[in-house]
């Protein structure tokens, strides 16, 4: 059973709010009607001034209430609806990141925000009232009463005909978004290789087909549900003439007055808006379910941070029987890999491209989980630690690097809304690249991103050893973290590495240049996933020069 949360009653306390609103607001707009009926039928016929000042100033300080109470439970659903969407907006975030189709969330948190509108939410909650005008009609007289509650069957049975006939043409329509959605993002990704391959028109092509298929289902049913929308229209309107035309025949009868005739037309109108704007909303309200089943699917594969915080990690690793198979039925990347790493230590990966090097590199930051076997870190598995608590306990240079949108500054402080100033500076400096960033015209505050940037190669590399030096994390790894430097990079590089040995923090260095390795004390060598050999440089350099010639090429014969 799903445990109740303060939020979660929150939300339920807020929800009976705008309900009990909604009951005073309702209740309140029988004051147009009564106010007709007492018109026609007192001041018209006593002709009496006192009585109609009376009746126009109760009647304004009702109106004048209804207007306080209509806006403040608009606001109240306004805000309801964005602090629901805030709630799970972090994880969210994160579940996108963990998800292949993370792409939708966006366009999904958009259409539940067009949902969440008071125009949209609140003609759900007056539908449930439209019985007290009805059985208001009734006391006029049993036919008009008879008349309306027809009318309102009717609209009905139109708004269980448009859900039925909309549903599945809009769901096929959202489908077919995220199936756009995913095309445009996979070739934006290559759109290097696209354009080198002359593959941009055929790209654009089919992508415009999907759209196309997509806008078909999505038009499909939008257009059933304008349709009757339409015919709701139209349908209320001819009702409310007819129960107009009724009254008038039952006042020339002497069934009712007139006062009643025109207050019971008004009323019928307003009982059965609410109906007609929710049938009229129901293409919102769909986009906004699919929206949220989508980001339902996203906060499924969030895992929950554990309840209880481990102590900071001293950047002791592990891995037992460690094995990643990129597919099911696919050959294994990394396999039988068992592999302890004490703090302080300075260790060099070293293998012949398609080694599994930078496979290990992520499985080492958990970025890649093992399909089989473990990996610790200080002795506790990566899921005992929350994902904030991990990362600060891990500095990683990949192999590509990349910025996000915001400042040198930010950059290197892991995007932190608010980045510790000295720490910043000092992981610069500690990576060497202080000097060149206060270069930059707007020096730490220079903004960089995945499209703008005016660093260099190597300048680039050492911004993001910064990044991974931030922090002071126990353990980094480092994935080719020499291979756009020049000589003075490297020089730093090897003294970076030194002074995180003398720090006690543990280093690990994926590399197939030799220059990376200079610094390190023990060597790993990876051979198509698996490990050949394990211990001391010398010992294992001179191994390798004697027994794998490939491996012996790749590292410049070093030996």
């Amino acid at each position: 059973m799903e445990k109740r949360t303060p939020s979660a009653s929150r939300v339920g306390g807020l929800l009976a709010f705008v309900g009990l609103f909604s009951l005073a607001v309702n209740l309140l707009m029988l004051t147009g009607p009564l106010f007709m009926l007492q018109i026609y039928d007192r001041v018209l016929a006593t002709r009496s001034e006192e009585t109609l000042a009376a009746l126009a100033i109760l009647a304004g300080g009702l109106f004048a209430l209804y207007g306080v109470l209509e806006f403040v439970r608009t606001r109240v659903v306004a805000a309801l609806s964005e602090r629901r969407l805030m709630a799970i907006a972090d994880a969210l975030f994160r579940g996108t990141l963990a998800h292949r189709d993370g792409a939708r969330a966006p366009e999904a948190l958009s259409a539940m925000r067009a949902a969440g509108q008071p125009n949209v939410v609140l003609p759900m909650f007056d539908v449930p009232f439209v019985p007290l005008f009805l059985g208001a009609i009734f006391l006029f007289h049993p036919l008009l009463g008879i008349l309306a509650s027809g009318g309102a069957v009717v609209l009905g049975i139109l708004a269980l005909t448009n859900r039925a006939l909309s549903r599945a043409p809009l769901e096929a329509g959202g489908t077919g978004d995220a199936r756009a959605g995913r095309h445009w993002a996979a070739a934006l990704s290559d759109a290097g290789y696209a354009r080198a391959q002359g593959m941009t028109g055929a790209l654009s092509r089919r992508w415009q087909s999907l759209l196309e298929r997509a806008g078909r289902d999505r038009d499909r049913g939008e257009a059933w549900a304008q349709s009757l929308a339409s015919v709701a229209k139209a349908l209320r309107f001819g009702l409310q003439s007819g129960i107009l035309a009724l009254g008038a025949l039952l006042v020339l009868r002497g069934q009712m007055t007139a006062g009643a005739m025109v207050a019971a037309s008004i009323l019928f109108g307003r009982a059965l808006q609410p109906i007609e704007q929710v049938i009229a909303s129901w293409p919102v309200l769909q986009r906004g379910r699919n929206g949220w089943r989508d980001v339902r699917d996203l906060l499924d594969v969030q895992t929950l941070d554990p309840a209880t915080p481990l102590p900071t990690p001293k950047g002791r690793l592990t891995l037992r029987d460690v094995a990643v198979f990129p597919a099911p039925g696919a050959a294994p990347v990394l396999q039988g890999l068992n592999i302890a790493i004490a703090p302080g230590e300075a260790i060099g990966v070293i293998g012949k491209s398609g080694a599994g090097k930078s496979s290990l590199a992520r499985v080492f930051v958990g970025a890649l989980p093992p399909t089989v076997g473990e990996v610790r870190l200080d002795g506790a598995l990566f899921a005992h630690f929350s994902e904030d608590a991990r990362g600060r306990a891990i500095g990683y240079l990949p192999q590509d690097v990349r910025f996000f949108d915001g400042t040198v500054a930010e950059n290197i402080a892991r995007m932190n809304v608010a980045p510790d100033t000295d720490a910043v500076i000092a992981a610069a400096r500690q990576a060497g690249i202080h000097d060149v960033i206060q270069h930059l015209p707007d020096g730490y505050d220079t903004p960089i991103g995945p499209e703008r940037t005016l660093l260099s190669g190597g300048e680039m590399q050492r911004v993001a050893l910064a990044r991974a030096l931030y922090g002071d994390p126990p353990l980094l790894v480092l994935d080719e973290p020499n291979s756009a430097l020049d000589a003075d990079g490297q020089a730093g590089l090897n003294a970076v590495i030194s002074s995180l040995k003398t720090d006690g923090r543990t280093c690990i260095v994926m590399t197939h240049r030799p220059g990376a390795i200079a610094a390190c004390d023990r060597l790993i060598v990876l051979d198509g996933g698996r490990m050949r050999a394990d211990g001391p440089r010398d010992k294992v350099l001179a191994a390798v020069a004697a027994n794998a010639s490939d491996i012996r090429r790749n590292l410049g014969a070093i030996a």
